[in-house]
């Protein structure tokens, strides 16, 4: 590849083992995130990743520059032309022969081919690999431009070495929820294929999608218009190794309503077309089986004192009064009673306040058709929780609730991961061996469900972390999306293996989940395009700039 200038070490800037200075032309076009090499001591390579691109002349000060312009003529052309150069910083990131003395003053700096970038970055020869976008270096000029599909170690991104995605950036712009599904299409098809092309040999994975936003994940498994994607998306597919076609096996969970679609987005023509197919379902919470959930309905309630959570062990264990309720009716009927000063119970370990207020709390959501009586499997109704437990391999499972309120979206998210972690216990069937090895669960808003300002006796905030903390062990992996990072748990992102950032605006880079993140990349973040992410992730040796192309599915207009 062409040289594109020499190492220079000042006296105040001396190279380093972590980074090096040097000279280019002027017209020489360099971009950040651009591999660099430096033949180095015996027959060794050092490459580097460009970081800060600086254009100096040699005015000693503003003040020479604006004399030199005829005291400020903007018209003037100076009498006396200016020495330039650029100059760059670049960050060491390996040399081949593990040799970290600093590269010494005048080495060439050349640009790096495709197999040197692969090699700097550590996407080289990876294992389980599972695709993670491209890389576009060197784009101004097609001779020297580099075009390399990425890999992750898919050990590192679903577990067990590593496990857990978030991905941030802003609404609309950062395009978060297409690069998650490009993921999650990657992995669908390459834990699809079979003998040695297979990542994780006889592991298996299933997905569980959260619908939260109008209809945006409701076609999954429906082709594209022609104007959404094109010839060179396909192509671009290819490229990464993924067949260019929609999702398989997906099957569609929609909340159950009584003909007024006051649940869903999504039109009664194209359900009652999926419920035909057999890929659409209304699912419902009956009294019998789904009590046990009621918890969940107080997951966004301040509960300091704790008398919530008392009141629903109280009714959950079927004490009182409560001992007799065959029905949602028959419990909101039984809870106001309680609620009434003179009830005559002898029981006021709870006060009449409280029940008052779990009252409120509870009423509207259980009026709410989806809390219903019985369970019409020949209408194709079901239990979310029913539905959960017999999926399969490779299995995507959508569940619609962009429609219901933040109170009911919390309980069926919640519901949704309680039974995974459930299932993967061995809690919910005695046939192990027909649970997918993995389940990966996308939820976008995370911030809902896992936020810094979340009540700490949350139940589905406690259970978000304990899958954090121990699923990658049990085989369960959380992608998670929101706008801003710095609103989520500590201890959920913490546990994540990998972090993509989309984009996002300059008080968001200002918090303290990006003091570690180098100055051009958080500059970087604030100019992404839709379709490029800055991904973190054990294996690379650096932040990685990549791209991803076009979703795969049909979207709603």
């Amino acid at each position: 590849m062409r040289i594109i200038g020499k190492v220079t070490a000042l006296e105040n800037r001396p190279t380093t083992i972590d980074e090096f200075y040097f000279w280019t032309p002027p017209e020489r076009i360099l971009d950040p995130f651009d591999v660099v090499v430096v033949e180095h001591l015996k027959g060794s390579k050092t490459y580097g990743v460009i970081e800060e691109i600086n254009h100096i002349t040699d005015t000693p000060g503003y003040m020479g520059a604006f004399i030199s312009n005829d005291f400020g003529e903007v018209d003037t052309t100076a009498p006396t032309r200016r020495i330039g150069m650029n100059y760059i910083k670049a960050s060491v990131v390996k040399n081949t022969k593990a040799i970290y003395t600093p590269v010494q003053d005048g080495s060439q700096v050349r640009l790096a081919n495709n197999e040197e970038v692969s090699e700097a970055l550590g996407l080289a020869n990876v294992q389980n690999a599972l695709p993670c976008g491209y890389i576009q270096m060197y784009s101004k000029n097609k001779s020297e431009q580099v075009l390399l599909p990425v890999n992750f170690n898919g050990k590192f991104l679903i577990g067990p070495e590593g496990a857990h995605l978030n991905i941030s950036g802003i609404s609309g712009l950062a395009a978060k929820t297409s690069y998650a599904m490009f993921l999650l299409k990657g992995i669908q098809h390459r834990m699809s294929q079979v003998g040695d092309d297979k990542p994780f040999g006889d592991e298996s994975v299933a997905f569980v999608v959260l619908n939260v936003k109008g209809r945006d994940l409701l076609t999954l498994d429906k082709r594209p218009d022609s104007g959404q994607f094109t010839e060179a998306d396909a192509k671009r597919y290819k490229e990464l190794g993924i067949e260019p076609n929609p999702f398989d096996n997906v099957k569609y969970f929609f909340p159950y309503e009584q003909d007024d679609f006051s649940n869903t987005y999504a039109q009664k023509d194209y359900v009652d077309e999926l419920i035909e197919e057999k890929k659409g379902f209304r699912y419902k919470y009956s009294f019998d089986k789904d009590l046990d959930s009621l918890d969940l309905l107080f997951a966004n309630i301040e509960d300091s004192t704790g008398t919530m959570e008392s009141a629903c062990h109280y009714i959950q264990s079927r004490q009182g009064g409560f001992a007799r309720i065959r029905n949602w009716d028959e419990l909101e009927n039984e809870i106001s009673e309680y609620g009434k000063a003179n009830s005559g119970r002898t029981d006021k370990d709870i006060t009449v306040q409280s029940w008052r207020k779990f009252k409120r709390i509870i009423s509207k959501s259980l009026k709410n058709s989806m809390f219903g009586n019985r369970v019409v499997s020949e209408r194709s109704e079901i239990r979310l929780s029913s539905a959960l437990e017999q999926i399969k391999a490779n299995e995507v499972f959508v569940v619609d609730i962009a429609k219901l309120d933040e109170n009911l979206q919390s309980f069926v998210f919640g519901d949704v991961i309680r039974t995974i972690y459930d299932l993967k216990l061995g809690q919910l069937t005695d046939n192990e061996e027909n649970i997918p090895s993995r389940i990966i669960v996308f939820i976008d808003e995370l911030n809902k469900y896992a936020g810094s300002d979340l009540p700490k006796n949350s139940p589905i905030l406690r259970q978000i972390i304990d899958i954090s903390e121990r699923g990658r062990s049990l085989g369960i992996v959380l992608f998670s999306a929101e706008q801003f990072k710095s609103a989520i748990h500590e201890r959920v992102k913490g546990n994540c293996s990998t972090h993509a950032y989309g984009r996002t605006n300059t008080i968001e880079v200002s918090k303290k989940d990006y003091s570690y993140i180098p100055k051009v990349y958080k500059n970087m973040m604030i100019r992404l395009t839709q379709g490029e992410y800055i991904v973190q992730n054990p294996v690379f040796t650096s932040p990685l700039h990549i791209r991803f192309p076009r979703p795969i599915y049909f979207q709603e207009k």
